[in-house]
């Protein structure tokens, strides 16, 4: 890396705000930070192994960072990332991914809720962190994150979620969680279409699709005007059939005017085959789309790739269910960290191989990292 790469990541780190009081600093906050990215990308999981990763890698980062008192210990990286405010954390890597990846274009963006189950701090008993994430389905990046305490919590985390992105022209899929009028409202006026799944949460109009699908079925659709679409497909023993249905003509739906843009509903039957054994399930959703099935199939099955790309990813080739990180700053911090880090290895096409292998490569192997950081 030299001097004019190192600046390309910095420049975007400017304006945070160092918590430290600064007669008492050793170790230049921005120093900490191109550290911590780098050995996050690298597979270290914590601050003990950060610490030691850049313990061997002291030569190699001498040649970019100041570091004028050596190598911080592990203790000073998990104290300083303690006091970083992750919103202003966070800033820094949005602006950075913005200036870096190509986020335009119309394209799914998914919102789910994860659960960083070690975060749970028995000495103070408080929750564990339950984050709500944006996820680009088409690019395979983070595009942001919000902190609550608990599950129930992201009904007030989404909107403020939502104020961080730029989703003009895109398609917002939430779960059932999320299907708020006033969600709703804000994606409208964000420029930006929505699917939201239906559950007995929302008053009556779960049980109004619900009845109206099951009369169309009962009649196989006869007379009613609809789209239909569907889709199969499986491996290693297993098949399955997904049938999706939409219909626009909803003047008859009570709530109609109570959701802005509210223009069909649609039902997702999915059937799947394992060897003998059938199981079926049926959801229900509503959307701003206009009447085309196969794109509000494709929102819909886009919007499993937040568990598929992000969460099992983060939990196997992170091990973020494992990390025992408690301070409620320094986990947040870390989890923005590990969302970076992934969308940064997702981007990388050359190597054919899983995330775990990238940051292992990238610990192997300056030059790959820094194809990684997209400055090599």
């Amino acid at each position: 890396m030299e001097e004019h790469d190192s600046a390309r990541i910095t420049e975007h780190f400017k304006a945070l705000n160092d918590p430290r009081i600064q007669l008492k600093t050793q170790h230049k906050l921005i120093d900490i930070i191109v550290i911590t990215i780098c050995a996050v990308i690298c597979g270290a999981d914590d601050w003990t192994e950060i610490a030691n990763y850049a313990k061997a890698k002291k030569e190699w980062f001498k040649k970019f960072l100041e570091l004028p008192h050596g190598i911080p210990s592990h203790d000073t990286f998990g104290r300083v990332f303690s006091l970083l405010r992750p919103e202003e954390f966070e800033k820094c890597f949005l602006s950075w991914i913005h200036a870096v990846f190509d986020l335009t274009g119309s394209q799914t963006v998914a919102i789910d809720g994860k659960t960083l189950r070690r975060s749970y701090d028995h000495s103070s008993n408080k929750a564990a962190i339950h984050m709500v994430g944006a996820w680009a389905t088409r690019n395979g990046i983070s595009l942001g994150q919000r902190k609550t305490e608990a599950k129930s919590n992201e009904i007030t985390a989404i909107p403020e979620l939502l104020k961080l992105l730029e989703i003009k022209g895109c398609i917002v899929t939430i779960d059932a969680m999320g299907c708020q009028k006033e969600i709703a409202r804000q994606i409208v006026d964000q420029g930006a279409d929505y699917v939201l799944a239906l559950k007995g949460n929302q008053g009556t109009i779960h049980d109004d699709v619900r009845l109206f699908f099951e009369y169309a079925q009962g009649k196989q659709f006869k007379d009613i005007p609809h789209g239909s679409y569907e889709v199969t497909d499986g491996g290693h023993g297993r098949v399955e059939v997904r049938r999706y249905y939409t219909v626009s003509d909803i003047d008859w739906l009570e709530e109609k005017q109570k959701w802005k843009n509210l223009n069909l509903i649609g039902m997702v039957e999915s059937e799947r085959h394992i060897g003998e054994k059938i199981t079926k399930e049926t959801r229900y959703f509503i959307s701003s789309l206009p009447n085309d099935t196969k794109r509000f199939a494709e929102a819909v099955r886009d919007h499993w790739r937040i568990e598929n790309q992000l969460h099992w990813v983060l939990d196997i080739a992170f091990r973020e269910d494992d990390s025992r990180v408690r301070d409620r700053n320094a986990a947040t911090n870390l989890a923005i960290l590990r969302r970076f880090a992934l969308s940064l290895c997702k981007q990388e096409k050359t190597a054919r191989v899983g995330i775990k292998i990238k940051r292992k490569r990238a610990g192997w192997d300056n030059d790959y990292l820094l194809t990684l950081l997209n400055v090599g």
